[in-house]
């Protein structure tokens, strides 16, 4: 067996799954105060694409405890893309936890991936209507 043999997952494309116990709540917070509409809605859940990939919202049997960032994006202009969510009423989180805390709602992150090739991250996080823990970060050079 060969590497590409053993890697079966390595040229499939990942796409987040969040759940949302009300999705037409959620649908309008996501096109009123973030911008994206579905591209596609079947019963049950509704599919966006941002940047070449997906997510999806899904009515779950269960909830997520949104104590961790369920999904991100990175940005090349985070105080360009934070006034903006700022103005359509996103609310930024305050964290303050062993080895990571923000300031003015911003972390400074020392360390990322090395294929990355920068040194670092400035990154925020807000809620979106159902509680997801969401997180928008930028790459320091």
């Amino acid at each position: 067996m060969n590497a590409d043999d053993r890697n079966l997952l390595a040229r499939g494309r990942v796409a987040t799954r969040l759940p949302a116990r009300d999705l037409d709540r959620a649908r309008r917070f996501y096109a009123g105060r973030l911008g994206p509409e579905p591209v596609d809605a079947r019963p049950g859940g509704l599919l966006y694409r941002c940047g070449g990939t997906e997510f999806a919202l899904f009515a779950p049997t269960g909830a997520s405890p949104g104590t961790f960032t369920q999904m991100g994006w990175e940005v090349e202009d985070l105080d360009a893309v934070v006034a903006e969510l700022e103005r359509r009423g996103v609310v930024f989180e305050e964290v303050d936890v062993p080895g990571l805390r923000t300031k003015d709602g911003v972390a400074e992150i020392d360390g990322n991936y090395p294929s990355k090739g920068v040194r670092g991250e400035r990154a925020v996080w807000f809620r979106d209507s159902e509680g997801n823990l969401l997180g928008i970060g930028e790459p320091v050079a």
